[in-house]
């Protein structure tokens, strides 16, 4: 039989919001991939292991070697579905020797705690990403979910917005160490952003 990559997402990083089904998922696993952070939150006596690094191609290549004798299971931060690993995977691994499990996003607790409707928003990685200016656009109609990075953090992305043609009383809200516990949001004005400090990797939401 021909052995899986088990895709896993864990949620926002808090135990607390990885589902059932991938917990047993992990706890039954021979062979584990993930962050170091991820490791040691949900996997810390396991035995054999991978961090994702920097070096992709050693990842890649380990997981193809364990397949040969075993399933893989690999954890992704937050949905695999949603800016994750499994874009790299998929690279490699034709979707047939691939498994899904899914995870709550970042973007979708942040939109969570603020009470507000995702269905109709744009959702943006600027976390190590250019974003189109198709997106960027202002519209009155418009809401945006923006993951940001420390570079492209939320002074930066207002100042880009604003060029957009965003006004400077738009709503903004940021959202930042979603699900632990020194979790912080703070609710401003892109006009206000200049003023903050402690939100360089975090959700960005704007509306009207």
């Amino acid at each position: 039989m021909e052995h899986k990559i088990i895709v896993v997402g864990i949620g926002p990083g808090s135990p607390d919001y990885i589902l059932p089904v991938a917990s047993r998922i992990i706890a039954h696993a021979k062979v584990l991939v993930g962050s170091k952070r991820a490791l040691a939150t949900f996997a810390p006596d396991h035995g054999i292991t991978k961090v994702i690094d920097n070096d992709l191609k050693g990842v890649l290549t380990f997981i193809a070697t364990s397949l040969i004798d075993n399933d893989v299971v690999v954890m992704v931060s937050g949905d695999p579905g949603f800016y994750s690993f499994l874009a790299t995977l998929k690279t490699k691994f034709s979707s047939a020797q691939i498994t899904v499990i899914p995870g709550i996003s970042s973007m979708q607790l942040a939109f969570a705690r603020i009470t507000e409707i995702w269905q109709d928003a744009v959702l943006i990685s600027m976390h190590g990403r250019q974003a189109k200016d198709i997106d960027l656009n202002y519209d009155p109609e418009k809401k945006l979910g923006i993951l940001t990075d420390f570079e492209q953090n939320p002074l930066y992305i207002a100042n880009v917005l604003l060029e957009h043609g965003w006004p400077l009383h738009s709503k903004v809200w940021l959202c930042a160490n979603l699900s632990y516990e020194n979790e912080k949001i703070k609710h401003l004005t892109l006009g206000e952003i200049k003023e903050v400090d402690g939100f360089t990797h975090c959700v960005m939401v704007v509306t009207i």
